[in-house]
């Protein structure tokens, strides 16, 4: 007899693809010890996050379909290439601290953390989202928002035991390590996530769905509505991302050095909170567009009290100011983990159910692009914009920051933040909440 309970079928295994698949955001806890391990820069291996964010956009957008098709071959697929992808890190780094500086060596972490591990993403991000709505009808923004909550709690879950592993298996040989027994953990989360993961016993998609391959014809019903979902994602991505990449140096540079591991997990609890709470309050909504032009109006209104103080600017500034900063971060970093919960449940108003999962894919494109244009753009500015000073790290040592550079990112990020606003009331519009049948 089959288990039909929302919670083991839905919930349950949402999280458990979900938190380990969000522990893609650990990366800057263990790149400086791999740049070291193989003997390349920093920047050099920075770009194995990069193209793990893009991969996971596009293998979404690709296989749309896929997932809409079969969710036990989509989460399948997920399981075994996030698994692999993270075990195939591990031995190039593995070679490459036995083959110091060798390309092979980079190209491998590139191949297997950015490409390999980045289908499993993308599928494993996709797999459980119209499964959830499906089980949680009358509350598909909480369903949702509880699964895209674990992707964005995993970082803060997973970091601290992370950290516990390098530093208990040895600073040589700890962080393949690491790669080989987190491979083998997750694997096994992802499998029984997998094995659980089913559709309600009483739905049948759509005699006339032809599955996944009318996405396109879905959308261009309303293409200037997808065009306007598309840019909003788009923007409130690349702006999070353009904050949440420097986060620690504008904390670091507030005079806030010693709370910044502190900090920073409290950011990260704001992401995932964002994640459950805007997608809850928006199943109260009857536009659920509206949760959108709440949290960007928010960015704006935080960025440009940070612009109008010059709150990061001002080096050694008042306890108020350091309070707006924080404010900005706090606030910034909710909306970021909101945009992410939101968009299945704003694309399943405008489009119905029907190929849910192939339009979300598509959507999830977005993410791909930003992944390769937010953090770069914050380092560009931060890089030709000011100037570096030696401040305390808060530990006896010194860090190099840049205050008037990390200040200029938001003039940026507020003028992106307006042009997203404008998609929200210009091009999305209201779109009636529409329940699966």
């Amino acid at each position: 007899m089959k288990v039909q309970n929302k919670w083991i079928r839905a919930a349950i295994p949402a999280l458990l693809l979900h938190c380990s698949i969000g522990t893609v955001y650990c990366w800057s806890i263990f790149s400086q010890e791999i740049a070291e391990h193989i003997g390349f820069s920093k920047s050099a291996t920075e770009w194995a996050f990069s193209f793990a964010i893009f991969f996971l956009g596009m293998s979404a957008a690709f296989l749309g379909n896929v997932v809409e098709k079969d969710i036990h071959r989509s989460s399948l697929i997920a399981s075994i290439c996030f698994a692999a992808g993270m075990a195939g890190t591990g031995f190039f780094i593995w070679y490459g601290g036995n083959h110091k500086g060798s390309i092979l060596a980079l190209i491998g972490i590139y191949i297997c953390y950015g490409f390999i591990m980045g289908i499993g993403l993308g599928t494993g991000y996709l797999s459980p989202v119209k499964t959830l709505m499906l089980w949680f009808q009358d509350r598909k923004g909480l369903a949702t928002g509880l699964a895209v909550a674990g992707f964005g709690a995993a970082k803060a879950i997973a970091s601290p035991i992370m950290q516990a592993m390098l530093d208990s298996l040895g600073k040589e040989t700890g962080i393949y390590k690491m790669f080989f027994i987190l491979a083998g953990v997750y694997f096994v989360m992802m499998f029984a996530g997998h094995l659980l993961l089913a559709k309600p016993e009483g739905w049948h998609e759509p005699a006339s769905q032809e599955k996944g391959a009318r996405a396109m014809d879905v959308i261009k019903t309303k293409p200037v509505v997808f065009i306007g979902i598309w840019l909003m994602f788009y923007i409130n991505i690349t702006c999070g991302l353009a904050l949440i990449s420097q986060e620690k140096m504008i904390i670091k540079c507030i005079g806030l050095a010693g709370m910044a591991g502190v900090l920073a997990s409290v950011t990260a609890v704001f992401n995932a909170g964002g994640r459950l709470g805007f997608s809850a309050w928006a199943d109260t909504m009857k536009d659920r567009n509206t949760v959108y032009k709440i949290m960007i109006i928010l960015s704006i209104a935080a960025t440009g009290l940070v612009i109008v103080t010059q709150g990061i600017a001002k080096m050694g500034q008042p306890t108020i100011l350091m309070v707006l900063v924080l404010i900005l971060l706090f606030v910034v970093n909710a909306g970021y983990g909101g945009g992410f919960s939101n968009v299945p449940t704003l694309l399943s108003d405008h489009y119905g159910m029907q190929n849910i999962s192939a339009i979300h894919g598509i959507t999830l494109s977005a993410w791909a692009i930003a992944g390769l244009t937010g953090n770069q753009l914050a380092t560009f500015i931060v890089n030709h914009v000011g100037s570096f000073s030696d401040i305390s790290d808060g530990h006896g040592g010194t860090i190099s920051v840049n205050p008037a550079g990390y200040q200029a990112v938001l003039y940026v990020t507020v003028g992106l933040y307006v042009v997203a606003l404008l998609c929200s009331f210009l091009l999305v519009g209201g779109g009636k909440k529409k329940t699966a049948k």
